[in-house]
């Protein structure tokens, strides 16, 4: 007889190990599907991640956050326009420790992978299992998505990222820096602690130009990225391989649905893409986490996990927060990638007026650190 779960995810990424083991925590069986990628080397995985505090408890919650070395607090943010000066985010001024950390995605796979492995109401499948749920985390090429007959609303931006990581001569100081400069969107993202002098890159520009950034040998890279950086962390020197892939905003039109007597809905990138300028994609995906087992964790004795109604909760909850910062980034990305006098004129205007405008930055700041949306959640908590 084939066992039968409460909960059957799709997808062992960080959100779906994340979901694992809060919906376990939780007491419900979980199967987790995995179908493990070809192992990343040490020096060939670049990527990282600006975690929120809102993530970051959550990830604490099930011991999975990394030590210091592997996540770095970021203490200010500095946003340089075209001609006006600076936006500044200060942690200080929020009254916080840190606006987010950078976080080294290795480092915290392999947390979440040892912790699922020690969960005993997880268990690891290598087929979909009978359950009352499927969860969908598989990623923005989803192919239960498509097997579901979801549509993917996608817009492809003519942007594709380029990420590495470089080693600077000057230490970063736990400062997230990004420069908007004739549609290219550069990010140096702090790592390596407090005290460290290594950077993720983000550089979102044309095809064309990712082609030509990726053909270049290594010094010639570099000092293209320095000139770009304006020299902020000094000489900048290749520390990973390059890599790229194209951006688009995407949303699927249904976020939750049955299929015979079984219920399923999408987290993470199966669910939504964002621009990475905000840095919000996976604390837009573990939001969902966050709410998915939270009205499941509220619901009746009498209520199955699979109960739709509270799916649709669910989906109504998180497509307004993806309405919220997905189209903000868009916004924003549009609004760079237009180089007319006209607009140069105004998106310069508004930086100066956004950066003076205290307590609406600071609205903003925090809404984004996602503390203003945890005040409300525990406000409308059930005791």
């Amino acid at each position: 007889m084939s066992k039968t779960y409460d909960v059957c995810i799709r997808g062992a990424g960080i959100v779906g190990r994340s979901l694992a083991l809060l919906l376990a925590a939780k007491r419900l069986r979980v199967a987790l599907l995995t179908q493990e990628a070809a192992p990343h080397s040490a020096h060939s995985d670049v990527r990282a991640y600006a975690l929120s505090p809102a993530s970051r408890a959550l990830l604490e919650s099930i011991r999975c956050w990394p030590d210091a070395a592997s996540a770095t607090p970021v203490t200010r943010m500095e946003v340089q326009g075209d001609d006006a000066g600076p936006v500044v985010f200060d942690a200080t001024q929020q009254g916080v420790e840190a606006l987010n950390w950078i976080v080294d995605v290795p480092v915290l796979e392999g947390l979440l992978k040892e912790a699922v492995r020690f969960q005993p109401l997880i268990e690891l499948v290598d087929a979909p299992a009978k359950a009352a749920l499927t969860v969908v985390c598989e990623g923005r090429a989803s192919a239960t998505r498509q097997e579901y007959g979801v549509e993917f609303d996608a817009k492809p931006y003519h942007q594709w990222a380029l990420a590495a990581r470089v080693t600077c001569s000057l230490p970063h100081g736990q400062v997230a820096r990004q420069w908007f400069d004739n549609g290219d969107i550069l990010a140096l993202l702090p790592l390596g602690g407090a005290t460290g002098a290594e950077c993720a890159l983000v550089w979102s520009v044309s095809p064309e130009r990712a082609q030509d950034l990726l053909a270049r040998d290594a010094a010639s890279f570099c000092s293209g990225l320095e000139t770009a950086s304006q020299s902020a962390l000094g000489a900048l020197t290749l520390s990973s391989e390059r890599k790229v892939w194209p951006l688009q905003a995407a949303q699927a039109r249904r976020w939750v649905g049955t299929i015979g007597s079984t219920s399923w809905a999408l987290a993470g990138d199966a669910a939504h893409n964002v621009h990475p300028l905000a840095g919000q994609g996976l604390n837009l995906g573990l939001g969902d986490v966050a709410k998915l087992v939270e009205v499941l964790d509220h619901r009746a004795y009498w209520r199955s996990v699979g109960d739709i109604k509270l799916l649709r909760a669910y989906e109504r909850a998180r497509k307004a927060e993806y309405a919220m910062v997905g189209g903000s980034g868009d916004a924003i990305q549009q609004m760079f990638q237009n180089n007319h006098p006209a607009w140069q004129k105004l998106r310069n205007v508004g930086m100066l007026g956004f950066e003076r405008s205290g307590p609406f930055k600071k609205w903003i700041t925090g809404r984004a650190m996602g503390t203003r949306l945890n005040s409300q959640s525990n406000s409308n908590a059930k005791p």
